[in-house]
């Protein structure tokens, strides 16, 4: 549970103004924004952060744009792929492994350089070719697993890029969104000045520079960058999108990975929006006159699985029994006063992609404890198992009191859960290495939150047998046939309503199958001053940044 004494209070307020003097005042004809982050650290500057998707969120798509984006212009509708630095494209009708991609003209990098289709190349290339001088393998793990059949780029033209895939991909283009565009010609000056024993030694430094002076197109700018402290960005009143440029003058960023920590921050006025308010402060926070906002997001707060050999999860019982045992209503209404919606699968009704699963995931504490006896487990014979999970983090929500909850729940079922606390990026690279890696350290559930926006992110990465580490995110060495087959049929279907039915149908599979515990929906809850205003919380995990204003 949350800690609420008055030592510690008073501990983390007197934290929160000794650190006052080293955080940014506006002058008076500036605005800045100051936004306490969940991460322990600055997410990755380099192009492709990391942190998962508050990395995304705060240094992905602030400095750099992909080709594809999202648009987070509303918080009533789904937040769809939309035209980012490509206008159009289309997958060829003889060969459906080659798209064609239109690039918007005029669009230049923050260091003056043209965006065009050789950016483009050598973009891909920073991540799938190893023998580039720009590879950085470093930014692979965070890249290319999500989109793990883009096989090549080619310049058809200074406009025109044509990309194949490894096999028919319909999901292509809302992959993209995650390849983000750096400048080449930033990084080859930084490259022409490195020190090193060899090309590959240069290379690294020309990266480590890059990450300290770096150069997208995005709508902001990086200002100045001290690690595991701050980072400040101004906008870029060059923007290629003028609905976009950002009417804040700076804001900076700042890693406040304890909820309480960042809660105080807020009170006491050194931060103006946090991510994730401490739950039980709410009631002071809306009394002091703060905004709070919070909307469903695609997005999943599971156990997930080990199905490797051995593991207590192999037996469906007992993975059908761990998701009858929790009361996620009473986790809502208490815990998280109300901030999160019960989870049921990935989808839940009314989704395309939902389906119809014969496996209703509820509480019903005495059906768990019924397959769990089957399973030959009872008062006198706990099972014990071990999970994986981190003290904050990106859409962690409160991620250490609940899975205490979990524990204390399951405990009433027969389980023994032992929690393995770490880091929050650790848990995020370990969780790229898979159940079998030494980094598991004897788990058998790992606790990471994922994202549902797209296919691949929320149903292929896991469930594709040949999604395991090291390609991706199938962290337990799920191996089924039927999910196989149902990841290519939609895979390979263009038509939107027959791939969504194929979705439909691997979706309720997964369910039956209780691939994982489905806990919780994040409702992405920000806490912030009533100074700042135009905050459009859309019903996505990222946030557009470029709308907010702030009164003086």
């Amino acid at each position: 549970m949350l800690m609420k004494t008055t030592t510690r209070a008073a501990l983390i307020a007197a934290l929160a103004l000794a650190s006052a003097a080293a955080w940014p005042r506006a002058a008076s004809a500036e605005t800045v924004l100051r936004i306490g982050m969940t991460a322990a650290d600055i997410p990755r500057t380099l192009g492709q952060p990391d942190q998962g998707f508050e990395g995304n969120r705060f240094t992905g798509l602030t400095m750099y744009d992909a080709l594809t984006g999202w648009d987070l212009s509303s918080a009533d509708k789904a937040s769809v792929v939309i035209p980012g630095l490509a206008t159009e494209w289309k997958v060829d009708d003889a060969d459906k492994t080659k798209w064609i991609f239109k690039l918007r003209p005029g669009v230049t990098f923050h260091d003056g350089s043209p965006f065009n289709a050789d950016a483009v190349v050598w973009n891909v290339e920073k991540v799938l070719k190893q023998d580039a001088p720009q590879f950085d393998a470093s930014q692979v793990g965070v890249t290319a697993s999500r989109m793990p059949t883009l096989a090549s780029a080619k310049k058809i033209d200074d406009m025109t890029v044509e990309l194949t895939t490894k096999e028919p991909d319909s999901f292509l283009p809302i992959n993209l969104t995650n390849l983000f565009m750096a400048s080449p010609v930033k990084w080859q000056a930084f490259y022409d000045k490195a020190e090193g024993a060899d090309a590959k030694a240069k290379s690294q430094a020309a990266w480590t520079a890059f990450a300290k002076d770096a150069s997208g197109t995005g709508p902001w700018k990086m200002a100045s960058f001290t690690p595991r402290e701050r980072l400040e960005l101004v906008k870029n009143a060059a923007y290629w999108d003028k609905a976009r440029v950002p009417k804040v003058d700076k804001m900076v960023l700042l890693p406040m990975p304890e909820a309480n920590a960042r809660t105080a921050a807020l009170l006491s006025g050194q931060v103006d929006w946090v991510e994730a308010p401490a739950p039980d402060a709410l009631p002071e926070l809306k009394q002091r006159g703060f905004k709070l906002y919070a909307n469903e997001q695609p997005h999943v707060w599971p156990w997930q699985f080990s199905r490797v050999e051995g593991s207590p999860w192999n037996d469906i019982r007992v993975r059908k029994a761990a998701n009858l045992c929790v009361d996620r209503e009473g986790l809502k209404d208490g815990l998280l006063a109300g901030l999160m919606v019960a989870a049921t699968g990935t989808f839940e009704p009314g989704h395309p992609w939902r389906g119809k699963p014969a496996f209703e995931i509820k509480y019903d504490k005495a059906a768990a404890q019924k397959l769990m006896q089957e399973a030959g487990f009872g008062p006198s014979k706990k099972l014990t198992v071990k999970i994986q999970t981190s003290a904050s983090g990106s859409g962690q929500m409160q991620p250490l009191p609940m899975n205490e909850y979990l524990q204390q729940a399951l405990a009433e079922c027969y389980f023994d859960v032992k929690l393995d606390v770490i880091e929050w990026n650790t848990l995020f690279t370990n969780w790229r290495r898979g159940a079998k890696d030494p980094s598991a350290n004897g788990s058998n559930a790992t606790n990471v939150t994922y994202a549902a926006m797209d296919p691949f992110f929320a149903l292929v990465r896991f469930l594709q047998s040949g999604m395991a580490p090291p390609v991706s995110n199938n962290w337990g060495f799920i191996n089924e046939p039927k999910f196989d087959d149902l990841v290519k049929k939609a895979r390979q279907t263009f038509d939107p309503a027959a791939r969504d039915a194929a979705l439909a149908e691997l979706h309720a599979a997964s369910v039956d199958d209780a691939a994982f515990l489905y806990v919780a929906h994040d409702v992405g809850p920000r806490a912030i001053s009533p100074k700042v205003t135009g905050v459009v919380q859309p019903k996505s995990w990222f946030i557009d940044f470029s709308l907010v204003s702030m009164t003086p």
